[in-house]
């Protein structure tokens, strides 16, 4: 009762011309989580056939593709199975040969539990599970979300929309736990519901730990990777250990706010924007130009409607000077603050102790230190690579003066003293 994996120069490409019966996976879609094997006949083995030729007899082989997990079924019972690609043959006076591959150990402790114990009745069945990643498993909140975003100081509701991944982790749980009994064949989309229920819980928690982490409900939708993640921690635990799979990826489509939400960030951007005295200054004008253009296109006359804005804005004048004046001392101390920081920038230290930032010291008339300046043997201070004095070329070296040693670097290579110049 167990599986002899076959040798691929005995197979030679050409199952039914060497064995019997010879089996594959039936048609495996990109969603396809779990089917059966079906026989394929001799001289026709491109194309898998229907119908109930598919009990696998002693003797038979089966051709395992990548990604692929083969199991060995009796009544229900795993007889035996194999996580590695390649050509098997069914023996069922052996043991069972168990082929964890890319699983080492872990479907070992399962098998215990699921192992099937008594004789085979030669109405065995072969069946697959798709170890590919599961992708474009679509979701959308029913319901808006709660998310309290630190930097609008509000609680926000959001809805998403986007797809996201699985992928099987351990398939003889998966089989047991997620497969319908007497089902030669399942989508990932006909056993979802029970799961995306479990997903919009979870997704729920991942938005809420966001929020905790400062992250803006703008930004959202970029965090695909971090919500990923944080769906891993929501749901890994309990998928693994009851059903053999695991969110792989979570990708957002779309995200939406409710009709409140929006009202309250537009109000919360417009008071960003209108802290900027500039702006403001800017609304202030032009409010004023905007109502003497309504005014000049008033049909009853616009010398009456100037009039009436005359009366208007005497009333409202102090109010609006007061608004530009207010503008206008803080753009001053903005530009003022400008200059101090660029010169604070320049500045520099003299030698007597006074700061400047021009080129001469205002105490004692020293000219502001150049960078990289060096003093040649004739006395004059430099900064280029000749002296102008004597034509003298600019040094490559020091000399130590505890040692003599000529040095280039910073340190003397003979008695370590250090360059300070």
């Amino acid at each position: 009762m167990g599986l002899i994996k076959a040798a691929m120069g005995s197979i030679g490409g050409a199952l039914g011309d060497q064995w019997l019966d010879a089996f594959e996976a039936y048609e495996m879609s990109d969603t396809t989580v779990f089917t059966k094997g079906v026989l394929v006949h001799s001289g026709d083995r491109s194309s898998n056939k229907k119908g109930t030729e598919d009990v696998v007899s002693d003797g038979s082989v089966i051709h395992v593709y990548p990604n692929q997990f083969m199991m060995l079924v009796d009544g229900g019972r795993i007889v035996d199975y194999t996580a590695e690609e390649g050509y098997y043959k069914v023996d069922n006076q052996g043991a069972p040969s168990l082929f964890n591959g890319q699983f080492g150990d872990a479907l070992k402790d399962v098998w215990e539990r699921f192992k099937f114990g008594g004789t085979p009745s030669y109405s065995q069945k072969v069946y697959f599970v798709n170890l590919q990643e599961i992708k474009g498993i679509k979701f959308g909140t029913p319901t808006a979300l709660n998310y309290f975003d630190n930097f609008y100081n509000s609680e926000l509701f959001l809805r998403a929309h986007g797809t996201y991944s699985i992928k099987v982790t351990n398939p003889i749980l998966f089989y047991k736990e997620a497969i319908p009994k007497n089902d030669d064949r399942v989508d990932i989309n006909d056993i979802n519901a029970q799961y995306l229920s479990e997903f919009l819980s979870a997704f729920q928690s991942a938005i809420n730990k966001m929020s905790v982490d400062n992250i803006r409900i703008s930004h959202v939708a970029s965090k695909s990777m971090e919500l990923s993640k944080y769906m891993a921690n929501e749901l890994d635990a309990d998928w693994n250990k009851l059903r053999g799979f695991e969110v792989l990826s979570v990708g957002i489509a779309s995200i939406s706010y409710d009709e409140d939400s929006k009202k309250l960030i537009e109000m919360r951007n417009q008071g960003a924007m209108l802290s900027d005295p500039t702006v403001r200054e800017g609304y202030v004008q032009g409010s004023i130009a905007r109502g003497f253009e309504a005014a000049g296109k008033n049909e009853n006359g616009s010398a009456q409607t100037f009039m009436g804005m005359g009366m208007g804005m005497s009333s409202a004048g102090n109010f609006m000077g007061t608004m530009s004046e207010t503008n206008r001392a803080q753009m001053q101390q903005q530009a003022a603050a400008a200059p101090a920081t660029a010169a604070g920038a320049n500045a520099w230290k003299c030698a007597c102790g006074a700061e400047s930032t021009g080129n001469f010291c205002p105490a004692c008339g020293a000219k502001k230190p150049v960078a990289n300046t060096w003093k040649c043997a004739c006395g004059s201070e430099n900064n280029g690579n000749f002296c102008p004095m004597c034509g003298a070329k600019k040094p490559t070296g020091w000399k130590c003066p505890d040692c003599g040693q000529e040095n280039k670097g910073k340190f003397c290579s003979n008695c370590g003293h250090k360059h300070e110049d």
